[in-house]
């Protein structure tokens, strides 16, 4: 009897220990929602699955995250030909003997640079998004399923301001992933980093979300949006493209970049955030171009300090130092000095919030700017713009479409340019970036274009006419105003 005595007791004490825990340590419940947010004529993007917790408790399971998200994840693997400029074998003595301005023609050497990455689909019928930098300059772009089916993608466009860029493969019924909300991301929840990292394919990697809104200066654009979300989930070369998820395998970044003294994982690893990412696929498919809108303000990072040098009446929030003219936000009536608190009731408190929330807007959107001006705090709606000041979206005609295929800038000669060439007329090339140009020839920054396949250019306007049509081979013929002699590159349209 003593014995069933003890029996029961333990028992009694057992229960009581567990509702003492479970009322200590309570049980969190998850609460999960699904809104479409984007429209589905754009074909991506469906079903964008938005997560609310109220907590979280247990030892995470990543195993269910990982199932689901392992088949949207795809190899990516690049080819590209490096042409490279070299002077003959003996140009010093050639140069010794006829001068030192003369000049021997310049001999092209090229061989071909092979990289890798990752990708994420985001559609059924093959639109992959992946980063600017892993396609960057690409000849040859080889997309692999983790079925192990392979494909070559071509590229709907790229937005080297947030490094994202679209891709599109000949397949259907394929698995997309679901994208969260970023901006319900908590600092100090689980995430996973799916990729292909030193091409070991369809390795998840788990940590924590470090940070949000970092800005590590890694984007060399003049309208670069950094706001990167920041883990400690292992991210190596190869990550590149590859998804940073919740715990429920919904997408909340695109892994990009590491910190790193070795070019290895040392800890820090960062994604662009999901909200940015959505913007920027779903116009590079419908336009070919970001639509992204400008506040037109040039802004500071509030301190203490500053609060007290400007007598201000706050110490949170961005500080707006200038205006644009004619920007949105001098229409509006911002003013210099104003204090942005929020933007559509969402706190900001550093540049890159705010760079983050309006470049996820587009021309003619309206934002809410609560402000503190001397004091005072107020709401005031900015109708946003392009970068040229239009609250109109931008359309491309099939010229500029070519110019932007070209990869090139390019400018009327002024007059003292036309003076060194002997009063010719042609157009300079003013800036080089990715595209034909740079794939295929070595044409430097300064080349003056004079004739398109032997016509003779006169303008900006007439050269676009004459190259927006052009098929096959195309030779642009041109002079330099600091080489003497006449240069000729070729490429295929």
């Amino acid at each position: 009897m003593k014995k069933y005595s003890l029996l029961v007791a333990a028992a009694v004490l057992g229960s009581i220990f567990t509702i003492a825990i479970l009322m200590v340590f309570p049980i969190h419940t998850v609460k999960q929602t699904t809104q479409n947010t984007i429209s589905e004529q754009t074909g991506l993007i469906q079903n964008v699955s938005y997560t609310s917790r109220a907590g979280s408790a247990g030892l995470a399971d990543f195993t269910e995250a990982s199932a689901k998200v392992t088949p949207t994840v795809v190899h990516i693997e690049t080819r590209t030909t490096v042409r490279t400029s070299a002077q003959p074998p003996g140009f010093d003595i050639w140069r010794e003997f006829f001068g030192p301005h003369w000049n021997f023609p310049q001999q092209e050497q090229s061989n071909v640079r092979r990289g890798s990455g990752s990708g994420v689909i985001v559609s059924h019928d093959g639109y992959i998004v992946t980063n600017n930098h892993v396609i960057q300059n690409a000849d040859e772009i080889e997309v692999t399923l983790n079925d192990k089916r392979s494909f070559i993608a071509r590229v709907v466009g790229a937005d080297p301001n947030t490094d994202i860029a679209l891709l599109k493969i000949d397949a259907e019924e394929l698995t997309p992933i679901s994208f969260a909300n970023s901006d319900d991301v908590l600092v100090g929840e689980w995430v996973l980093a799916v990729g292909n990292p030193f091409n070991l394919n369809s390795t998840v990697t788990a940590g924590i979300v470090s940070a949000k809104g970092r800005n590590i200066n890694i984007l060399r654009q003049k309208y670069a949006i950094e706001s990167f979300i920041q883990t400690d989930a292992a991210i190596n070369p190869g990550n590149s493209g590859g998804a940073l998820t919740n715990i429920y395998g919904d997408l909340i970044g695109i892994n990009t970049a590491i910190a790193s003294p070795t070019g290895s994982y040392s800890g820090y690893g960062f994604a662009v955030p999901s909200n940015i990412v959505s913007k920027v696929i779903v116009d590079l498919k419908q336009y070919g171009i970001v639509q992204r809108g400008f506040l037109g303000v040039s802004i500071r990072e509030l301190d203490s300090r500053i609060a007290q040098e400007r007598d201000l009446k706050v110490t949170r929030g961005v500080l707006i130092e200038g205006l644009t003219e004619k920007g949105a936000a001098q229409r509006a009536g911002l003013k210099a000095e104003d204090v942005i608190l929020e933007i559509d009731e969402i706190q900001v408190r550093t540049s890159s919030e705010i760079q983050e929330i309006i470049g996820r807007r587009s021309p003619g959107d309206i934002v809410a700017v609560k402000i503190n001006r001397k004091g005072k705090e107020k709401v005031i709606d900015v109708t946003l713009t392009n970068q040229d000041g239009e609250v109109a979206k931008m359309t491309r005609s099939s010229a500029d479409e070519t110019i932007a295929n070209l990869g090139i800038v390019i400018k009327e000669l002024d007059k003292d340019t036309q003076s060194k060439i002997n009063n010719r007329k042609g157009v300079q090339v003013t800036e080089i970036r990715d595209g034909l140009i740079r794939k295929h020839t070595s044409m430097r920054v300064g080349f003056i274009i004079t004739k398109v396949d032997r016509t003779p250019i006169s303008s900006v306007e007439q050269f676009k006419d004459l190259i927006k049509n052009k098929k096959g081979g195309v030779m642009l013929e041109g002079v330099y105003t600091d080489v003497p002699g006449t240069f000729y590159y070729a490429f295929g349209m």
